[in-house]
């Protein structure tokens, strides 16, 4: 009997010790999901290559920080760029030099190709180590590797591309800000979730 209950407690043990691995293979499975009028795009996460910056970008985006700004800068060949709060209010001359007060050391690994989600930054006069914007950050829509090792890469489009097509397509005014708001939610979510039809 003894033997028994010896037996079930450590299956008991290997169960929950299993399913603990499973929690946290799920929690680290993470993905951005940028909602948008024209459809959802859903980003995987460089943790292991951009631990801070991605930390601070799943950071905000659980705050809600993102949410109601919008893809104030939309260049055609090149890239869309947002997640500046000042592109909340109406004033669009504002646009493009806000942030939450703070930068990121910079990550540079990866390079510029389509799809890839990068940080932006201010220029080298100004910021010679390269450090990242704390809040904004640009999607290439095409490959850009005139940027490689200039801007930290922490993350890459798996769906959505067209959405982001759509957007650098908007009619946009001479400092390429889209005439009508893109605006923007942004959530966390399991990568199997994320991409559930």
């Amino acid at each position: 009997m003894r033997h028994l209950t010896q037996t079930a407690l450590i299956v008991v043990a290997l169960v929950f010790s299993l399913k603990g691995s499973f929690l946290m293979a799920a929690e680290t499975d993470q993905v951005a999901v940028i909602h948008t009028q024209f459809g959802k795009i859903v980003v995987d996460l460089y943790e292991d290559d951009a631990p801070k910056t991605t930390a601070n970008f799943i950071k905000l985006a659980k705050e809600g920080f993102y949410d109601g700004t919008t893809f104030h800068r939309v260049i055609p060949n090149f890239m869309i760029q947002g997640g500046d709060p000042n592109s909340k209010d109406d004033d669009r001359s504002n646009d493009g030099v806000g942030g939450p007060g703070y930068e990121i050391d910079a990550e540079i690994k990866h390079n510029h190709k389509r799809g890839t989600i990068a940080t932006a930054r201010k220029g080298d006069q100004v910021n010679p180590q390269k450090k990242s914007s704390g809040s904004q950050f640009f999607i290439n829509v095409k490959d850009n590797s005139f940027l490689n090792g200039g801007y930290t890469v922490f993350g890459e489009v798996i769906e959505g591309m067209d959405v982001a097509d759509k957007i650098v397509a908007v009619e946009r005014d001479p400092r390429d800000n889209p005439f009508e708001k893109v605006e923007m939610k942004v959530s966390i979510s399991s990568r199997g979730e994320a991409l559930a039809k």
